[in-house]
C-alpha cells in the first residue's frame, strides 16, 4: 500500500472545505477538485493547497483521495465516469480511496470490487458532527475496510475527528452513518409530534422541551434542536432535508436488501420523504416539522 503524503479531496461544500483544511493543517499537502472549478481554486488560495479541475492530474498526484459527495452514485462517477474514467486510470496501485459521504453499505462492497480490480483500496469513513464539528476537528467518524487499509489512513481521518471508530468490514462505515441518522431523524420525527399535540391540548412547547431535556425523552434531538432552531425559528443546522431524507432511505433499503422487517425504518423514511417533497430538499432538515404540524392540523393552517 502507498504511503499517504499527498491527499485529493473531491467535494468542497460546506463539511469539505473544513474538513481538507484541517487535512492541510495536519502536514499534508492537499489538492482540491470541485465540480464548481472556483472553489477548489478559493479553496487553494485560502489554505496553502493546490486545486484542479482535471481528474487526471488529480490521480497523478495522489497518493489517497476522499469523497465527500452526495452520495455513492457520485463517488462512482468521479471515479469511473467523469472526464472518461481518468481518475481510477491514473491512481497509482495501492492508492486509497477514502469515501466519507453517506452512501448505500451494498453499494460500497460492489464499488470495492471494482476499486480492487484496478489494484486500488477503498475504505468507507462517513462522518457525523455537522459543520461546526467540521470546522474544528472534532468529527466522529465510522470506519470501514481491511484492517491494514484502515491504519494505513487513520492519520489522515484523525486531522478530521477526535472520535474513530473502527466498526467493522468494508460497508460497515456507510451502514453505521444510515442507522445513526435513521435513529436521530426517527428522534425528531417523535418530538416534534410530542409539540404538536402538546401544543394543541395547551402546553407551552418550550416549557415541554424544558421538561423532556431533565426526563427520560430527552435526546440530542430535544437537547440540541428543540428551542436552539423549531420554537426559535431560526431552522439553521446546516444540514439540508434532502440529505437526511436520502439516509434514512439508505437505512430502510438496507433492512430490505438484508431481508430485516423494519416497520419503524419505513415509516420514518416515509415522513421525511414526504416533507422533503412538499418543503424542498434544500430546506433546512429542522423545517420538517412545520409540515408535519400542518398535516396533523390541517384546519389550524387554513
Amino acid at each position: 500500500m502507498t504511503d499517504i503524503k499527498t491527499v485529493g479531496f473531491i467535494g468542497l461544500g460546506n463539511m469539505g472545505v473544513p474538513m481538507a483544511a484541517n487535512i492541510r493543517r495536519g502536514g499534508y499537502e492537499v489538492v482540491g477538485f470541485d465540480l464548481d472549478p472556483a472553489r477548489a481554486k478559493a479553496f487553494a488560495q485560502e489554505h496553502n493547497a493546490r486545486a484542479t479541475d482535471q481528474l487526471a492530474e488529480l490521480g497523478r498526484a495522489c497518493d489517497a483521495i476522499v469523497t465527500m459527495l452526495p452520495t455513492g452514485r457520485e463517488v462512482r462517477d468521479a471515479l469511473f465516469n467523469m472526464q472518461g474514467g481518468a481518475l481510477a486510470a491514473n491512481l497509482r496501485p495501492g492508492a486509497f480511496i477514502i469515501d466519507m459521504s453517506s452512501a448505500d453499505p451494498v453499494g460500497t462492497r460492489e464499488l470495492g470490487k471494482d476499486v480492487a480490480a484496478r489494484k486500488l483500496v477503498l475504505v468507507d469513513a462517513p462522518v457525523s458532527g455537522g459543520v461546526p464539528r467540521a470546522k474544528d476537528g472534532s468529527l466522529a467518524i465510522m470506519i470501514g475496510g481491511d484492517a491494514d487499509a484502515v491504519a494505513a489512513v487513520k492519520p489522515v481521518l484523525a486531522c478530521m475527528g477526535n472520535k474513530l471508530f473502527e466498526v467493522g468490514s468494508l460497508g460497515c462505515g456507510h451502514a453505521m452513518k444510515c442507522l445513526n441518522n435513521f435513529l436521530a431523524a426517527a428522534s425528531f420525527a417523535a418530538a416534534s409530534e410530542a409539540m404538536t399535540v402538546g401544543r394543541k391540548f395547551g402546553l407551552d412547547p418550550a416549557v415541554l422541551a424544558d421538561v423532556v431535556n431533565v426526563s427520560t425523552g430527552r435526546s440530542f434531538v430535544s437537547e440540541n434542536l428543540l428551542k436552539q432552531h423549531v420554537l426559535s425559528g431560526v431552522f439553521g443546522t446546516g444540514f439540508a432535508l434532502g440529505l437526511l431524507a436520502k439516509d434514512v432511505r439508505i437505512a430502510a433499503d438496507l433492512a430490505d436488501q438484508i431481508g430485516v422487517d423494519a416497520p419503524v425504518g419505513r415509516l420514518i423514511s416515509g415522513m421525511w420523504a414526504d416533507a422533503r417533497d412538499a418543503l424542498g430538499g434544500e430546506q433546512d432538515h429542522t423545517r420538517a416539522v412545520i409540515h408535519w404540524e400542518k398535516r396533523a392540523l390541517p384546519s389550524a393552517a387554513e
